[in-house]
């Protein structure tokens, strides 16, 4: 692969790639060495019949941060991944966050299940599409249908509790 070309791809979604990557571990240091990694490695290995790079690099990414964290034994990767905790207390996301609406959305996507959450960050925030996302989180284009319904259900009866 051309040396621009690279550079273009990684101009084009470091910064996507390492905010869905420090949104999973909420470690910057982590996030920041796993995006790395991850472009490295999916450029690396890159099928030559692959014709999405974007659905490949945040696979790749995903699959790192998870082996790494795994490695690492942290303490906040349980034995089940589902059960990982997340929280909202990071300054990288204070000025992310602007006004108290955006601030109870956050709250509300966190309080989703972890399943969730990816699959309606990555609908939204990635602009992946259904299809996409069930590729990559080897789920049905169905599963992840519902999950994604089930999930903005849950974010709006959140949402109404909290008066916004």
């Amino acid at each position: 692969m051309e040396k621009h070309l690279l550079y273009k791809l990684y101009s084009t979604y470091y910064t996507e790639l390492f905010l869905y990557l420090y949104s999973l571990c909420h470690d910057h240091e982590l996030a920041e060495d796993m995006t790395q990694e991850a472009f490295l490695k999916a450029i690396m290995s890159l099928p030559d019949d692959h014709s999405n790079v974007r659905a490949w690099l945040y696979m790749v990414g995903r699959n790192q941060l998870f082996n790494a964290l795994a490695k690492q034994n942290r303490t906040e990767l349980k034995a089940d991944i589902e059960d990982y905790e997340f929280t909202c207390d990071e300054s990288i996301l204070d000025g992310l966050i602007q006004n108290e609406s955006k601030k109870i959305l956050y709250e509300a996507i966190n309080h989703l299940d972890k399943t969730k959450r990816e699959i309606l960050c990555m609908q939204y925030f990635s602009s992946f599409s259904q299809k996409e996302i069930a590729a990559m989180l080897h789920m049905t284009t169905e599963n992840v249908r519902v999950q994604a319904h089930r999930g903005k259900k849950l974010l709006k009866d959140y949402m109404e509790e909290k008066g916004v």
